[in-house]
Parts: C-alpha cells; structure tokens; sequence
C-alpha cells in the first residue's frame, strides 16, 4: 500500500524545513516584545531629556504666542503660513530625538528577532484567504482567543496606570492649577512619565508571555510528520532506489570499459578458476605493466572467454594472480614485488608469440 502524507506532525523541524519557513516570511516574531521594548525605552529617553524638553516647549510656546501677537491687526495668509511653519518646526524638534530612539529601538528588537531579513512572500495572494471556512476557523482560533486576552490585560493595564495614577495624584493635579506654566509642565510631565513607564513594565510582562507563546506557536507550525521527513530525505540524499539503478548502470558501464579493454592484453593471469587479471606493457608508455581488468568468479570468467576470442595468452599461475587481484586496481602499474614473477611470464608469452609468427611466416 503506497505511503501518503497523513499521520500527526510530531517531529521536529528539519534545517531544510525552518531554511524554507524563513524564506516564505515564517519567521519567530512578537510585535508586543517591539511596542514594549520601544514604548518603555522612549519613556525612559523622555525622563533622561525631560528638563531639555522642557525648555525648548517653553520656548517654543513663547515664540508662537509672540509671533502670533506680532501680527495681530495684520493677519495674511503669509504670515499665519510662517508662525505656523515655525511652530510646527520647533514641536519637530523637541519630538524628533525621542520618535528617533523609538524607532532604532523598534528596528533593534527586529533584528534580534529575525535577524538582517525581508521577504515579500508572506505578502502575495492566497486563495485561502478568500475562503469563508477558514475565515471563520481562523476566528474561533486559539491565536485569536490569545490576542483578545492580550487587548483585555492591556486595556486593564491602561485602566489599573490611569486610576492609581489619578487617585494617588489628586492633590497634585489640584495644585497645578495655581502654578505656573513651567512649573505644571513639569510636575505635570513628570506623573504622565512615571505612569507612562509603569505601564511600559507591565507592557514588558505582557510581551514575555507572548513571545513564549509565539515560539510555541511557531515550532509547532513547523512540525513535520515522519512521511514529510522521509520524503525531504529523498528529495536531498535521493530515491535509494534510483540511487540503486544509478549505481548498477555505473557497475555495467564500468565493466563494458573493463572488457573492452581486455583484448588490448599482453596477457591474462588466472589461478586458474576464482581469479583473472589482464595486463598489458608497453615500454613507451609506462615503466611496469599495467592492469587493465580485474575479475572474480564469473567475472574473471568472462575476462578469460574475451581473451580466447582475440587469442590473448592465458597463463595460470595461482599465487601471482590472487596478489595482483587483492593489491592492484584497474589501471594500476603493478608493485615493485611482483616485477620478476610478471616479467618471466610476458617473456615466456613474447617468446611463445614470436614462434608463432615465424612458424606462420615459413
């Protein structure tokens, strides 16, 4: 019965597998450790330049209000253009350091995250998104049950800063009304910053579970089952089967080079049934003889039936046979060792060769 892709997810992901994830845009991610992170850094930015900030404001308001007094009686469309240019420039400037921190600390967490990474996979078109069935899967989701139990805790968090920091602020905030404008500023700007960061902390808590939970998430996503695994192991290593027949074409190819080149022989030494080896010398090509084919068995049976039909000499000789077989590869010059056993034999077949062709030529 044929495999098929069934059967639980519980194996781990492979690297091939989390390689793909990631380049499809499937990658471990909490938006919640960013905001967090971003949000409890920019407070604290705040209160480090919260008595530079505090100055340029002062400042910025009493330019605004002067300029606006210098034009009064001679309002233009120009000059309501100029205060408001100059007004919007100054509230820049006093915003632009902490938006800028904010932002490099919102990128910094990315990249920890996911490292140096874009991929506009995840941003095509899926049928799947069209589909009422899934639309509906996706809403009655564990993910979707999570992130309302996040906007809950976060509303909470927000609703729990506002009241403490009301309530153990009254008599602050009704002082303020009988301050100055610095002075509100300040003391003002300071109840907002500490409850700003309060809330950043109980934001941080907030994004920890979520980025426990999202890593959860995430491996599980990943998961395989053991007939994926199985399949990725062809796909990368190969079927064993055509890595079977891959090798047997080779082992056929091989030993069609292997005979062919058998009639090339000086001579074919065997022991006489288990063993043969085919060898050839040339003194201009090489310095020893060379093996040109190798057999066991029915192999070296078949080496010796080619050498009888191109009437290569077939010399036994048991002990030289089996050495040349179990110490020489194809296409190997044979050992120092064997030179004089192996030279007596060519000088036998030689000597035997050249009677025949004088015994033809009379």
């Amino acid at each position: 019965m044929p495999e098929s892709n069934s059967g639980e997810r519980t194996e781990k992901a492979t690297p091939k597998k989390r390689k793909d994830a990631r380049e499809k845009g499937q990658v471990l991610k909490s938006v919640e450790l960013v905001t967090a992170g971003s949000l409890l850094v920019m407070f604290l930015a705040i209160k480090a330049l919260f008595g530079t900030m505090t100055n340029n404001l002062m400042s910025f308001s009493t330019a605004y209000f002067d300029g606006a007094q210098m034009t009064t009686g001679t309002f233009t469309a120009n000059t309501v253009m100029s205060v408001m240019q100059n007004a919007i420039y100054s509230f820049l400037m006093i915003v632009m350091p902490i938006l800028v921190i904010a932002l490099g600390v919102g990128v910094m967490l990315n990249v920890i995250q996911v490292g140096f990474f874009f991929s506009t996979k995840s941003m095509g078109f899926k049928m799947e998104r069209l589909s009422i069935a899934e639309g509906i899967k996706r809403i009655f989701s564990g993910r979707t049950l999570f992130e309302l139990i996040k906007t809950f805790i976060k509303v909470g968090i927000v609703l729990l800063v506002a009241y403490v920091t009301v309530t153990s602020n009254v008599t602050a905030f009704t002082m303020l009304l009988a301050s100055g404008l610095q002075a509100s500023l300040v003391e003002g700007g300071n109840i907002i910053i500490n409850a700003g960061m309060f809330a950043s902390g109980a934001f941080a808590g907030v994004a920890a579970l979520d980025y426990f939970f999202q890593r959860r998430k995430h491996e599980k996503d990943l998961m395989m089952t053991k007939y994926e695994i199985k399949m990725e192991y062809k796909q990368q290593e190969g079927d064993p089967a055509i890595k079977s027949a891959i090798r047997q074409k080779q082992r056929q190819m091989a030993m069609m080079r292997m005979m062919q080149s058998v009639p090339q022989a000086d001579v074919v030494i065997t022991n006489p049934t288990h063993f043969a080896v085919a060898l050839s010398y040339k003194e201009s090509e090489a310095s020893a003889p060379k093996v040109l084919a190798k057999g066991k068995d029915l192999i070296a049976q078949k080496i010796k039936e080619v050498a009888r039909e191109h009437k290569v000499e077939i010399v036994e000789n048991r002990e030289l046979a089996q050495s040349i077989f179990k110490y020489c590869e194809i296409g190997d010059l044979i050992p120092v060792s064997l030179y004089q056993a192996v030279a007596e034999i060519l000088a036998a077949v030689y000597k035997m060769k050249n009677k025949d062709q004088n015994y033809r030529r009379r």
